[in-house]
C-alpha cells in the first residue's frame, strides 16, 4: 500500500477556545491530563499514517517541544514527523500550498484539522479518488455550514447563516493532489471558502461519508464535551 502522508493544519490562533484554555495553543489543550494532540497522533498512527507534517504558525515552540518530547519517548515508531513554520498566517489553503512547495510533494496526500476528532476515516478517504472531502451527519449544521451532496459528489456549500437543522458537514479531513497547488502565488487563501467551492462547481470534489465519532473542539462547549467523553473511556458515541 502507498505511504499515507498527512498534513496537519495546526497553525490557528484558537481565539474561540481561549476563555477555556488560555495558556497553551489549541492542539495542546489538556484532555484528561494529556495534550489533545497526543490522542490525535495515536489515532492517526493506528489508522496507518506513516508521515505526519505539522503546519504551524501560532505558538510554534510549544508544539515543537511537545513533538520532541514524544520523539524522545519513541512514540513515533514507524512514522516520520515533520514541522513547517509559516512566517505569516497563510490560511488553510496557503498552509497546504506552502507545505507542498517546501516538502516538494508530488501526487496525493491527506490533510486534517488538528482540532477535529474523527474516530476513523483515514483509510476510507485515502482509498477515494482525489480530490475528496470527508463528511459527517450532525443534528444541527448551523455552527458549521452544510455540504450538499449528489451521487457522492459535493455540489454546493451552504454558509453557516444559511444552514440549520440536521445535515452533512465538512468533517475536516481531505484527500488532495499536489497539482491543485502548483500555481500558488504565495498569498493566503482558504481551502473551505475558495478551493473547495471551485472544485464543487467543476464537479470533481467527491464526498466520503463517515459514520464515526466526530467533534470539533474549537469552542469551549465542545472542548468540555470532548474532555468528558475521553474521561469516561469513550463509552458512548459523541
Amino acid at each position: 500500500m502507498k505511504q499515507i502522508k498527512l498534513l496537519v493544519l495546526a497553525g490557528g490562533f484558537g481565539k474561540r477556545l481561549r476563555s477555556a484554555v488560555s495558556d497553551v495553543p489549541k492542539p495542546l489543550a489538556p484532555v484528561n491530563g494529556r495534550p489533545f494532540l497526543s490522542y490525535q497522533i495515536e489515532n492517526w498512527l493506528d489508522q496507518g499514517v506513516s508521515l505526519l507534517a505539522f503546519l504551524l504558525h501560532y505558538e510554534v515552540n510549544s508544539i515543537e517541544v511537545f513533538l520532541e518530547s514524544c520523539r524522545k519517548q519513541n512514540r513515533f515508531e514507524n512514522c516520520e514527523i515533520l514541522t513547517l513554520k509559516e512566517s505569516q498566517p497563510l490560511g488553510t489553503g496557503g498552509a497546504v500550498a506552502f507545505a507542498v512547495q517546501q516538502l516538494q510533494l508530488t501526487g496525493e496526500f491527506l490533510v486534517a484539522n488538528a482540532d477535529t476528532w474523527l474516530g476513523s476515516g483515514v483509510r476510507h478517504i485515502f482509498e477515494a479518488e482525489a480530490p475528496a472531502l470527508a463528511t459527517v451527519q450532525v443534528e444541527d449544521s448551523e455552527r458549521y455550514g452544510s455540504v450538499q451532496v449528489e451521487n457522492n459528489k459535493v455540489v454546493a456549500f451552504k454558509e453557516k447563516q444559511n444552514s440549520s437543522g440536521p445535515g452533512l458537514i465538512n468533517a475536516g479531513l481531505y484527500h488532495l493532489n499536489a497539482d491543485l497547488f502548483k500555481d500558488w502565488n504565495g498569498q493566503p487563501f482558504s481551502l473551505e471558502r475558495e478551493l473547495f467551492p471551485k472544485l464543487a462547481n467543476s464537479g470533481t470534489l467527491k464526498s466520503v461519508f463517515l459514520e464515526t465519532d466526530f467533534i470539533d473542539m474549537g469552542v469551549p462547549e465542545d472542548y468540555f464535551r470532548l474532555c468528558q467523553w475521553i474521561e469516561s473511556g469513550k463509552k458512548d458515541a459523541l
